[in-house]
């Protein structure tokens, strides 16, 4: 399987915004987060995550595609199976059959909104915020609007109450918060 040190790599050749490296570091917290709450592999999840959006700067004007580069750009690599079809999932490519595939699909919404909350603070810190605001902005449908709320519910498809999944998707912010600047 691809290290984590290559997948970075991989990552910065790719991806040329600052602030969508941050969402895909996100994302990979979100992962491996959840990995740890279902006893999974932890690596395997980080790298869906780190990797899921790897083609956007080829693929924002052709979402057709999106996904589909991004397997493309994989496949003289050593990923494996469960990788790429998460990465497929995410972008609705395929449908979100296994817990990886549910986990990444609401991730990806998530980490977004998250770095909305913690923007309209004062300090624009993760530390200053909680599950509790957070929800309060869920509720909000004008708030970080591009977040689907939908998409981020279906994290009661893996067992978990929006409030727990956000709970644990801000715990994982949180712990790289220098890496996403907040």
């Amino acid at each position: 399987m691809l290290e984590r040190e290559k997948a970075l790599e991989l990552l910065y050749e790719h991806v040329k915004t600052k602030n969508l490296i941050k969402h895909c570091l996100a994302v990979e917290a979100i992962m491996k987060a959840l990995a740890r709450k279902f006893a999974q592999d932890e690596k395997l999840w980080g790298l869906a995550g780190l990797l899921h959006d790897l083609d956007y700067d080829y693929t924002k004007d052709k979402p057709d595609l999106h996904g589909l580069k991004t397997i493309e750009i994989l496949r003289s690599y050593e990923i494996p199976k469960e990788v790429l079809d998460a990465v497929l999932a995410h972008c609705e490519k395929k449908e979100h059959e296994t817990l990886l595939e549910k986990a990444i699909y609401v991730a990806d919404p998530t980490s977004g909104f998250i770095v909305a909350a913690a923007l309209i603070t004062p300090e624009k810190s993760l530390e200053v915020i909680d599950v509790d605001f957070l929800i309060r902005r869920f509720k909000e449908k004008l708030f970080a609007k591009g977040a689907n709320r939908q998409q981020m519910m279906k994290c009661e498809e893996m067992g978990l109450s929006l409030e727990e999944f956000l709970g644990i998707s801000l715990e994982a912010m949180k712990s790289i918060r220098a890496e996403l600047g907040l």
